[in-house]
């Protein structure tokens, strides 16, 4: 049974950091690739950032680009978010998922299997 569990997530001012990680289990961690999607209020499920499976391959959503930072360790089943320069419109439950294959992507439609989320909550 696979499972995943974010951790990392809490209130913070603007221009602050946090660092997200997400713990797998139940599945041969470094065969697949991990993302990073969040939900604001009111809004759609976004994406974030997501990883290949051997962590040479990463993407990024326009709106994090060069403040976020993904990286994996597998030998401790781990993926992180360093996220840097945070603002308001930043918050938001941020969940983190394990993709079908070893190949990164930005489509949720190709991740099988989602945690219960973490809130990041940025203040102005």
């Amino acid at each position: 049974q696979v499972q995943t569990v974010e951790s990392g997530g809490g209130l913070v001012q603007a221009g602050g950091s946090l660092r997200l990680s997400c713990a797998a289990s139940g599945l041969a961690f470094s065969s697949y690739a991990m993302g990073w999607f969040r939900r604001a209020p009111g809004k759609d499920r976004e994406f974030v950032s997501s990883i290949n499976w051997s962590g040479d391959t990463t993407y990024y959503a326009d709106s994090v680009k060069g403040r976020f930072t993904i990286s994996r360790d597998n030998a401790k089943n781990t993926v992180y978010l360093q996220m840097n320069s945070l603002k308001p419109e930043d918050t938001a439950i941020y969940y983190c998922a394990v993709g079908g294959t070893s190949r990164a992507a930005s489509d949720y439609a190709k991740y099988d299997f989602w945690g219960q989320g973490t809130q990041v909550t940025v203040s102005s």
